[in-house]
């Protein structure tokens, strides 16, 4: 059902409802941004919220572990133990940038939330 509902997409050729469209956080097998039109509602939109609340709560249980792994007089690692390391703190950092784009391309501009309240962005009525 997911596979269904997030097709690649591109978003540049869908000028008129594109700030409606959220990025996912996973991405297509070609590695390609997933896009989902969504009012923030539904089954994909929550279940897409849970998925970034796992991916940065894996992300800080993964710094935790690194900080302790740094920490002076903890045991060293091996080389592959370290690389290991710096692919998980890469696919963590890769997640939380794409947590990070998806939400903020959903917050509301200074326009847009000053043309709903009726109010210009000055915040004058």
């Amino acid at each position: 059902m997911a596979e269904e509902a997030t097709r690649q997409f591109d978003a540049s050729r869908f000028e008129p409802a594109a700030e409606e469209l959220r990025l996912l956080p996973w991405a297509t097998p070609d590695g390609l941004p997933c896009y989902l039109s969504t009012d923030g509602e539904g089954y994909l939109a929550t279940l897409a919220d849970g998925i970034e609340e796992v991916q940065l709560t894996m992300g800080q249980e993964l710094l935790d572990h690194t900080r302790g792994v740094l920490t002076p007089g903890a045991r060293a690692l091996t080389e592959a133990e370290y690389r290991w390391l710096a692919c998980r703190l890469t696919e963590a950092l890769s997640d939380a940038l794409r947590v990070a784009d998806s939400r903020g391309q959903r917050i509301p501009s200074l326009s847009d939330t000053a043309e709903a309240d009726g109010s210009d962005e000055k915040g004058a009525h």
